[in-house]
């Protein structure tokens, strides 16, 4: 199955287990995921907390949760939801959720999403706790969870791990009619195991009704007004809370935004010109760099590398497991390293080795982008394939093939690295069991406090015109920049940054609009 597009970046672990661009995936096949009676209603620690709930929803604001010892020095409990808001007395699902309790005097909780669409916030806050600063430690309990279809909360599953194995060693020439029909039979087989497997919550894994989720965690958490962090897709799901809870929003900050107004065509015509983009300064700091397996100019480096992974396209090689790198399995780890420069000198040697006949180097980076378990061959996540459900019904696609064709040249004329592997969005979606349930259009949540929005300048995946427009957008919207390279800023970038964002939640001074950092 290919995945449409819309950037995938989980923070959790060293902030690049991403969703780069061509990635199929899922967890091992298991039954269909269990839903539980409505729960009974119950009432919550703080009743002005759930003053105002609607009363179909009530049961669900006023559960009270158990938190049981987790992890290191954690906690953790399950929220209940509704598997489809339209019907709250029917199906519900479980939320899984963990909380990192405040070093010192709680204000509040934090809640947090890594991105995505099917990052774990979760594992942001159970693994990586060392992103958050001690000043923020100090003031809040920082809350991860894990989002309708992601992970532990009734996950999309579809195929099997040799399956998935079997997907990432086979790319369709999909400028062909041939290439297209193997890719629909395919796409429609794995659609119909991801039906069959998930069950009915596939149909209910959008980004709308994760935003009404999440303020019932508000709620549950015992929050008057959600304070929220929110990475890549983290910052769409923000948004959309605040656009349907305006009231609700406190203390908001959206790092690494997308613009809500993008079609999906749009989208990745832009991630296309970041990413490449992105190659263009790996390649610069290679070009000064020891080590770095080729010579010449900047440019001259990049085509160089093109070169490399077109012989990877017309010849797989084999790896030491027996799988075969492709040209989108070598793309795949290209697009890793944009991510974080902390990759870049990684990048060098396992060019260095593909260049010398040895595929296992970039094996295991695009192995590493799909969550792939070295030691296992598992795969430790269902990213990939809550990926694809969230996205294409939160995406309106063209499905003609001539416009995806098209499209796609498009995509290659604006980025020559990595196009070939981009587009097609539509082709994934075409035979989707579920119609988009939104439409892209600008968001104000006007009547909000102060929302802040990072834009890293060089961001691949998030391209800093984004942060720009979102910051427009939004009524009372604020911008801070990092002049840098990779994805997001906060907790990867200076203190400047910290200080901002530390600042703005633990002491209330917000930003000044426009900060350059």
């Amino acid at each position: 199955m290919r995945n449409v597009r819309p950037s995938r970046q989980s923070r959790y672990q060293t902030l690049l287990r991403a969703a780069v661009v061509l990635l199929a995936g899922s967890l091992t096949l298991s039954a269909c995921t269990p839903v539980f009676p409505a729960p009974s209603s119950q009432q919550s620690q703080d009743p002005s907390v759930v003053a105002d709930a609607p009363d179909n929803l009530k049961s669900f604001y006023t559960q009270q949760l158990t938190w049981t010892s987790c992890e290191k020095n954690m906690q953790c409990t399950k929220v209940k939801v509704p598997v489809d808001y339209a019907n709250p007395q029917g199906d519900s699902l479980e939320l899984a959720a963990v909380k990192l309790p405040a070093t010192g005097n709680a204000i509040g909780s934090i809640l947090v999403n890594p991105g995505g669409p099917g990052g774990s916030g979760y594992d942001m806050v159970s693994q990586s706790s060392s992103l958050f600063s001690a000043k923020l430690r100090s003031a809040y309990n920082m809350v991860g969870f894990d989002p309708r279809g992601v992970k532990r909360s009734a996950p999309v599953t579809c195929i099997s791990d040799a399956d998935q194995d079997k997907e990432r060693q086979t790319d369709h020439d999909l400028q062909t009619d041939a290439g297209v029909a193997a890719f629909e039979k395919q796409n429609i087989n794995d659609i119909a195991q991801c039906k069959q497997n998930t069950g009915a919550v596939l149909g209910f894994v959008d980004t709308i009704s994760s935003a009404k989720d999440l303020d019932i965690l508000r709620a549950v958490v015992n929050s008057a007004k959600l304070d929220y962090l929110g990475f890549s897709y983290g910052t769409k799901l923000g948004a959309t809370y605040t656009e349907l809870f305006p009231a609700k929003v406190g203390k908001f900050v959206l790092d690494g935004a997308l613009d809500p107004t993008l079609t999906i065509e749009t989208l990745g015509m832009g991630q296309a010109k970041a990413f490449e983009a992105a190659i263009n300064s790996w390649a610069e700091n290679c070009a000064q760099a020891k080590g770095c397996p080729f010579r010449g100019s900047p440019e001259q480096i990049v085509q160089q590398v093109r070169d490399l992974n077109a012989q990877y396209e017309k010849t797989p090689q084999k790896t030491k497991d027996g799988r075969l790198l492709t040209g989108s399995g070598f793309s795949s780890a290209l697009s890793l390293a944009m991510y974080s420069t902390d990759l870049w000198s990684v990048l060098q040697a396992r060019l260095t080795d593909a260049a010398n006949g040895d595929p296992n180097g970039m094996m295991d980076l695009a192995d590493y982008a799909a969550d792939r378990d070295p030691n296992t061959g598992k795969y430790s996540s269902n990213t990939a394939f809550a990926f694809t459900a969230i996205n294409c019904l939160d995406y309106q696609m063209d499905t003609d093939i001539s416009a995806l064709r098209a499209e796609s040249l498009a995509l290659q004329t604006a980025s020559p690295t990595f196009g070939k592997y981009l587009g097609y969005s539509g082709l994934t979606c075409k035979n989707w069991p579920y119609q988009s349930v939104a439409k892209p259009h600008p968001i104000s949540a006007q009547g909000t406090g102060p929302i802040v929005v990072i834009g890293t300048t060089r961001d691949p995946a998030t391209p800093y015109p984004w942060a720009q427009a979102l910051r427009k957008q939004l009524a009372a919207g604020v911008l801070v920049t990092w002049d840098g390279d990779g994805h997001t800023a906060y907790g990867r970038s200076n203190s400047c940054i910290q200080n901002a964002v530390d600042g703005y939640f633990v002491d209330g001074k917000t930003p000044q609009d426009g900060l350059q950092c």
